[in-house]
């Protein structure tokens, strides 16, 4: 999250200054159209935006066209709309009439303006943004696409190499946080972009026209115009945004006998300053997730990990950090319990309603979609008769994905929240369960294996506790990750233990192979090759 503040209201000096400063930097009146590209994915007012422009144009007697192109999906290409407007009025053009491109070209853009990180990357790309002629406006926050959530690892580019060549190829940068800045006008962030085109001057077009455009339309009115002064202000330099990505949380006060207060106690006495931060967090979501005693669970077992790293006295808790946040994320796996309680949260409802822009009158209408199948089902069975769902669905996989119901429930009327809510409400016999017994031996089983491997060597002990990171989602996804993750310890975790060798390199090598392709092809060739190098070395290497 990115640290913003709204402007101030300023004083008539402080405006006057502002407007002067824009108008030095507004080009000077000659025959070359001014280019404006704009670059916004859907639901961001990209379309209103270019209204706006042209509108703006024609009301200073301006020549203007616009033109757009529509994106294939929300998040898998933006709309692009192009402006070209001519810097002399109509009376100073007469009689020829200007004749302008419908198409911006490479290198021939003015002022390009992206709603998203990844669409600065994308006009980089394209080679639209030039460093003796465009002023790129762009926002800092991310938008992930498809091709980034859909990676079995961490598939999220690195935001900060398109922040650098952003800086580098555009002449004149502005960048900063606009989703930021629309929320914090109570608006979408078409208004905060118009207010940072005004504010660059690059159009001949002074701040007053815009604003008077937002009035006459008469729609969000005041909301327009203090996200118009935002994005503004930021253009001007009247607002300098914070390089601090995360606001730093500010402490809750916690009651010394309950059970947060009793955890919170416990992880201060017994846990390194260094890793509070974590654990704490850790805690807490075991205690939403289920009760007290799983988050003492919680604490109890990495405990084990905590005296390891204390018994080698050099002061490094790394191992401990780490295990403390991949096991509070695997003992809070997402089963139908869990989802149903996240779903019908008061915070989850009230973020939908500022993502749609719902307004206090406004009714939203959320319909949610579940698709359990048998081991959705057998998750919640009796250990005995889950085991019996599964070995079925194993056996016969065709007849299980036949065995699919797809249930869509309206969680905002009483029928539907209430199903939810009882739903969610099943996590008191969460314990009794099928899916419980199975995470929680897997956990000991990975927890064993990295005292163990923190025995032999610490790059080791860490390479076994990211190999939690192959165990995600759920269904056919978790499946795949837990038959991943079991191939690994099985043909290199343990052998490598029995013998008492290091082979950390090995272990990285093989999870980066299984988080590279879903379907395994990757992780078969690369265990393959490894294979011989442990034979005879454990028993185990004959295990599934």
């Amino acid at each position: 999250m990115v640290e913003t503040s709204k402007p101030a209201a300023k004083n008539a000096s402080a405006t006057r200054t502002a407007a002067r400063r824009a108008a030095a930097r507004r080009k000077p009146l000659g025959d070359q159209p001014v280019s404006v590209m704009i670059a916004a994915m859907g639901g961001e007012g990209g379309g209103v935006l270019t209204s706006w422009l042209v509108n703006a144009a024609r009301k200073a007697n301006l020549p203007v066209q616009a033109t757009s192109v529509p994106g294939v999906a929300q998040r898998t290409g933006a709309t692009t709309y192009y402006v070209e407007i001519v810097p002399k009025p109509y009376a100073k053009t007469k009689p020829i009439e200007p004749i302008l491109d419908l198409y911006p070209g490479p290198g021939d853009i003015d002022m390009m303006v992206a709603t998203e990180l990844m669409e600065v990357g994308r006009a980089l790309e394209k080679g639209f943004i030039s460093p003796k002629r465009t002023t790129l406006i762009g926002s800092t926050h991310r938008v992930y696409t498809l091709a980034e959530k859909m990676a079995m690892g961490d598939g999220r580019y690195d935001g900060d190499k398109i922040m650098e060549a952003a800086k580098q190829m555009a002449k004149r940068h502005i960048l900063f946080d606009i989703e930021r800045a629309a929320q914090d006008a109570g608006t979408i962030v078409n208004s905060v972009l118009l207010g940072a085109i005004a504010g660059s001057g690059v159009l001949p077009i002074g701040s007053k026209v815009f604003k008077d455009g937002i009035r006459e339309e008469g729609k969000a009115v005041e909301s327009n115009l203090a996200g118009f002064d935002i994005g503004y202000a930021y253009a001007t330099g009247d607002v300098v945004e914070l390089q601090t990505r995360q606001a730093i949380p500010k402490a809750v006060p916690v009651a010394p006998n309950d059970a947060a207060g009793k955890l919170k106690r416990r992880v201060e006495q017994d846990f390194p300053s260094e890793t509070h931060a974590v654990v704490l967090e850790a805690c807490g979501r075991c205690l939403d997730y289920q009760d007290a005693d799983y988050a003492f669970q919680y604490l109890d077992r990495l405990d084990t990990i905590r005296k390891i790293d204390e018994g080698r006295g050099d002061g490094d808790f790394k191992i401990t950090n780490e295990a403390a946040r991949h096991l509070g994320l695997r003992m809070t796996f997402e089963d139908i319990m869990r989802v149903a309680q996240l779903k019908t949260r008061k915070s989850r409802f009230e973020r939908l309603r500022r993502d749609v822009q719902a307004g206090q009158d406004h009714l939203v209408r959320t319909t949610e979609h579940f698709k359990p199948g048998p081991y959705e089902f057998a998750s919640i069975m009796p250990k005995s008769i889950g085991m019996r769902i599964v070995d079925w669905a194993d056996r016969k996989p065709k007849s299980a994905r036949r065995w699919h119901f797809g249930m869509h429930i309206r969680s905002d009327t009483i029928w539907g929240f209430t199903r939810m809510r009882l739903l969610a409400g099943m996590r008191r016999f969460r314990r009794r369960g099928f899916r419980y017994f199975e995470e929680q031996e897997q956990i000991e089983e990975w927890l064993n294996m990295v005292r163990r491997a923190a025995e032999v060597s610490k790059p080791m002990a860490l390479e076994t506790v990211e190999c939690a990171r192959l165990i995600k989602g759920y269904s056919d996804t978790h499946k795949r990750g837990v038959s991943n993750f079991h191939r690994i310890a099985n043909i290199v975790v343990k052998p490598a233990l029995a013998a008492g060798v290091d082979v950390a390199g090995d272990i990285a090598q093989a999870k980066a192979a299984a988080l590279a392709d879903p379907e395994g092809s990757s992780l078969a060739e690369t265990l393959s090759a490894m294979k011989a190098k442990f034979d005879g070395c454990d028993d185990t290497l004959q295990a599934t």
